[in-house]
């Protein structure tokens, strides 16, 4: 993924919560085995906990053997995404249909090693973890080996733990650009409001309001 110095997280924390405000749902890029074919790409929920990543599959699924031979996994995560026309970033006084379009989003990508769990309590506690984190309410019965209803459906599944070597986080919202370029799409944003716009417009207000003019930033960074 490609990451502009301006489309770089800012510190840590700020990909951190971005992630704990989104649904935690991504997809995980496994090497195909068969390097003339495709890789594998899962769709999945999963849980982040003390540099690991959690999760867990049907046992069917066909992307086992590749997992099994994989060295490292990535599993990604995007939001806050929108489409930005290009007569919304004309130059200013220049005509608008010379705009060039581009996209808006947050992209969160962790590269991990990972670890397949086949055992009955290993698996359990990889469940009770997610539930926690995905279904904090509860209204959900025990999860335990050989205890009805989860138990017998543990031999359905296997568990994942994606041990985390490096995050790459990218928040693309056009910070190099002017103040008023910036604040002016966001404007265009709320007035559209479609699908995801107005959580793009709030990460580009919230980005103008650290960043400000980015290069008098960079002048004093």
């Amino acid at each position: 993924m490609l990451i502009h110095p301006w489309d770089a997280a800012l510190d840590t924390a700020e990909w951190q919560e971005w992630l704990a405000r989104t649904d935690r749902f991504g997809v995980v890029a496994v090497n195909n085995i068969d390097p003339t074919l495709a890789p594998l790409v899962v769709p999945t929920h999963f849980t982040i906990v003390a540099g690991e990543l959690l999760l867990h599959l049907a046992r069917p699924n066909p992307v086992w053997p590749h997992l099994e031979a994989a060295a490292q996994v990535r599993l990604a995560v995007v939001g806050d995404y929108a489409y930005i026309p290009s007569h919304w970033r004309a130059k200013a006084g220049g005509p608008d249909e010379d705009g060039v379009p581009t996209s808006y989003y947050t992209s969160v990508q962790f590269v991990c090693r990972p670890t397949v769990v086949d055992d009955p309590a290993g698996k359990v506690t990889i469940l009770d973890t997610q539930l926690a984190d995905l279904q904090p309410e509860g209204g959900h019965a025990k999860v335990a080996v050989d205890v009805p209803p989860y138990g017998r459906m543990l031999a359905g599944i296997r568990g994942i733990r994606l041990q985390i070597l490096g995050v790459d986080a990218k928040f693309k919202y056009d910070d190099a650009n002017p103040v008023d370029h910036r604040a002016r799409v966001s404007d265009h944003l709320d007035h559209r409001d479609h699908a995801l716009d107005r959580g793009a417009a709030t990460q580009q207000r919230r980005r103008l309001g650290r960043i400000g003019e980015w290069k008098s930033r960079r002048a004093t960074s």
